[in-house]
């Protein structure tokens, strides 16, 4: 099994398959490339861009309008009468710029980290996929595709690693650029409002650069909310479960004995799930993703002393940031 993927044996034909050769005015190093579909088109993936960065203008400017009356980021009783006013006032949507700058910047900078890496180690890959959507940040995030084989653990794990600390790189100046900013006011929480809960690097990054201030009202001002976001999804993304970053990392640096760490991760989530209702949905979004992992085609090549010491940082980095409760719902 080392010597085969989803792309065929490696390093033979099939059977009864008979190899190509270029004719001889093409170069020896030319292969045929596979045609690029429009949905793996620059400017589509520019569109969706674009309309991510409308969709998270909206919210932005809303949390933007609630910070400045002193409310909590997620309002429902004015969010309403926002959606009259933006239609009539377009141009108030300059409000959210602060707010979709920074999160679109960490967005991207995680997705840049997983692409540039792929091309330093010659791996295929699309351009980011950035998904609009009518959701509390205005977007589901970003994500690109690896359309080719991956040779062995170092780039498996150089892949998956990259990723989370360009985000988490992004998301600690951004935040720290928040906690300068901030009113230095709580936020009036009202029936039907949603605030935030702090994870750690939030309240020890408050403690060094602004003593006594609430974190609360830090994650209120638009910067950062959004760095709280890129704290969260950087949190998401190095879980050691499957497909995700931190599933690649620890299958990288234990092979097979990392499924059954895995499966306990998924474990401790559903318990999670009594203080927030989505980790429930993000266990079976993870189940149905599956807890396999790429196929390398030298799985036993060694990892290395830096790159361990590299996820042990990834797992300091999911302490600082994870969260167990999220979201916190005020209702009537």
């Amino acid at each position: 099994m080392g010597d085969e993927s989803q792309f065929g044996r490696i390093g033979q034909p099939e059977v009864n398959e008979i190899p190509w050769s270029p004719p001889a005015w093409v170069p020896a190093h030319w292969s045929p490339r596979p045609r690029r579909r429009w949905y793996n088109s620059l400017p589509f993936h520019l569109a969706l861009f674009l309309l991510t960065v409308l969709t998270t203008l909206i919210v932005g400017t809303h949390i933007a309008l609630n910070y400045a009356q002193n409310l909590s980021i997620f309002d429902w009783d004015v969010f309403l009468p926002y959606f009259r006013d933006l239609w009539r006032h377009p141009a108030s949507l300059l409000l959210g710029v602060p707010f979709s700058f920074t999160l679109l910047s960490i967005l991207l900078a995680h997705e840049l980290g997983h692409y540039l890496t792929c091309r330093h180690y010659g791996i295929r890959a699309t351009y980011p996929y950035f998904i609009p959507a009518p959701t509390l940040i205005g977007t589901l995030g970003a994500f690109i595709r690896i359309k080719s084989p991956i040779m062995n653990r170092r780039e498996l794990f150089d892949v998956g690693i990259s990723g989370p600390i360009a985000g988490f790189v992004v998301a600690v100046p951004a935040l720290i650029l928040a906690i300068f900013l901030t009113k230095g006011t709580m936020p009036f929480i009202s029936p039907d409002s949603s605030s935030m809960d702090k994870p750690l690097a939030v309240i020890l990054l408050a403690k060094l650069f602004r003593s006594g201030i609430n974190p609360a009202e830090i994650i209120s001002h638009p910067v950062g909310c959004a760095a709280w976001i890129g704290f969260f999804a950087t949190a998401l993304n190095l879980l050691p479960v499957g497909q995700l970053d931190g599933g690649h990392i620890l299958y990288a640096v234990l092979g097979d004995k990392s499924r059954n760490i895995s499966r306990g991760f998924l474990l401790v989530l559903l318990p999670l799930g009594y203080f927030w209702p989505g980790w429930i949905v993000w266990t079976v979004i993870l189940l149905f993703l599956g807890l396999r992992h790429p196929q390398l085609i030298e799985p036993v090549e060694p990892l290395g002393r830096n790159r361990k010491i590299l996820a042990v940082v990834a797992a300091v980095i999911l302490v600082l940031t994870f969260i167990p409760a999220p979201f916190n719902i005020q209702w009537r």
